[in-house]
C-alpha cells in the first residue's frame, strides 16, 4: 500500500482492500483531516476506489481532469467513483494532487460546524439518546446531530492515545455537575492536550455515539471541535 497526503489532498492505495469499504475509509479521512480525499484498491486486475470532498471544492472536476488516465469514473461535486489501470497509477496520483493543490482555498480546507443545539451533560441521558438512535440510520441526507456544550473541563483522566499521541480520550464534566464525568474522544486534537491538562475550561462540539467495549456499551462523546475559553482557572 501506499500514501500521499499533501497539504490539499489525502489519496491512499492498498491492493487489499475490500472494494466495499474504500467509500466509507474515504469519508472517515476526510472527517479526520479535511482534505479531499480519494481511497484506492485492486479489483479484477484494476485499480478502483471513491473519492469524498469537502464543501466547496469540485472533486468531480479534479478528476474529470485525468479522464485521459481513466477506464470509468461517475458521481457528483462531493462523491465520486473510478476506476484505472494499474500503468496509470502514478500520473494520475501525480496529476490529480497538482489539480487539487492549484484550484482549492484555504478557506476551503477550514472545517465549519454546525450546530444543531445546545446541551448541559445533565441533558444526555440513556433516555435522551434512545430518542435520539430514532432519527438513524445517519448519512449525507441526514446527518448525525451535533451538538454545543460551553465551559466543560477534564476531570483529571485525559490522556493522549494512538500512534504518535495524537489522539485524546478524555473524561469531561461541566460546572453543574461537577463529579458526572463523560466519556469523549477527539481525534487528532492533541494540540489542546497540555491546555486541557492544565484544568482549563473550554467548549466542544460533538455527536454522540455508543461505545462498545468489552461487552459493555456506554456513551461516547466524538468531539468534533475544541474552543478555549478566555477566562483561566
Amino acid at each position: 500500500g501506499s500514501a500521499l497526503s499533501t497539504d490539499a489532498a489525502t489519496i491512499v492505495y492498498n491492493p487489499t482492500w475490500n472494494k466495499g469499504v474504500v467509500g466509507i475509509v474515504a469519508s472517515r479521512l476526510v472527517e479526520a483531516f479535511y482534505k479531499p480525499t480519494i481511497v484506492l484498491t485492486k479489483s479484477n486486475g484494476f485499480i478502483t476506489g471513491s473519492a469524498r470532498s469537502v464543501a466547496g471544492f469540485d472533486l468531480y472536476e479534479a478528476i474529470e481532469s485525468c479522464a485521459d488516465l481513466l477506464e470509468n469514473f461517475g458521481g457528483h461535486v462531493y462523491a465520486a467513483g473510478l476506476t484505472l489501470k494499474e500503468v496509470n497509477l502514478e500520473e494520475f496520483v501525480s496529476r490529480i494532487d497538482k489539480f487539487i493543490s492549484e484550484k482549492i482555498t484555504e478557506e476551503m480546507l477550514t472545517p465549519m460546524t454546525d450546530i444543531d443545539a445546545k446541551l448541559e451533560f445533565s441533558q444526555i441521558t440513556p433516555k435522551f439518546f434512545r430518542l435520539l438512535k430514532q432519527f438513524q440510520p445517519f448519512g449525507p441526507g441526514n446527518t448525525n446531530p451535533v451538538f454545543l456544550t460551553e465551559n466543560v473541563s477534564d476531570g483529571g483522566n485525559g490522556r493522549k492515545v494512538g500512534a504518535g499521541g495524537v489522539h485524546m480520550k478524555l473524561d469531561l464534566i461541566d460546572e453543574k455537575q461537577p463529579f458526572h464525568q463523560i466519556p469523549a474522544i477527539a481525534f487528532n486534537m492533541a494540540e489542546f492536550y497540555d491546555y486541557i491538562k492544565a484544568g482549563n475550561p473550554f467548549d466542544i462540539c460533538y455527536s454522540i455515539v455508543e461505545n462498545y467495549y468489552r461487552g459493555n456499551t456506554t456513551l461516547q462523546l466524538r468531539i468534533k471541535d475544541i474552543k478555549e475559553r478566555d477566562e483561566f482557572i
